[in-house]
C-alpha cells in the first residue's frame, strides 16, 4: 500500500511542476529564471484559470497523499 502511495506522489508531483511552470508569462527560460520584468497583471480567462484551478488541486492532492503516506507508515 505504501508503495501506492509513493509512485502517486511521484506523479502528483510532477503534474504540480509542470502546471507550476506552465503557468508562467514568460517566454523561454528566462521567465524562470526571474528576469521577466514585464509581466502585467490581469484577470485570468480560459486556459489560465483552468491551468490555476488544476494547480491548485494538485496541490491539495499532494498534502493529502503526503499525509496518508505518514499515516500508513
Amino acid at each position: 500500500m505504501v508503495t501506492f502511495f509513493q509512485i502517486a506522489l511521484i506523479i502528483t508531483s510532477v503534474a504540480l511542476i509542470l502546471s507550476v511552470v506552465l503557468q508562467n508569462k514568460g517566454v523561454g527560460l528566462g521567465g524562470l529564471t526571474g528576469q521577466d520584468m514585464a509581466t502585467t497583471y490581469g484577470s485570468r480567462r480560459g486556459i489560465e484559470k483552468t491551468l490555476f484551478w488544476v494547480t491548485i488541486i494538485l496541490a491539495i492532492v499532494f498534502v493529502i497523499l503526503v499525509l496518508a503516506t505518514i499515516a500508513i507508515s
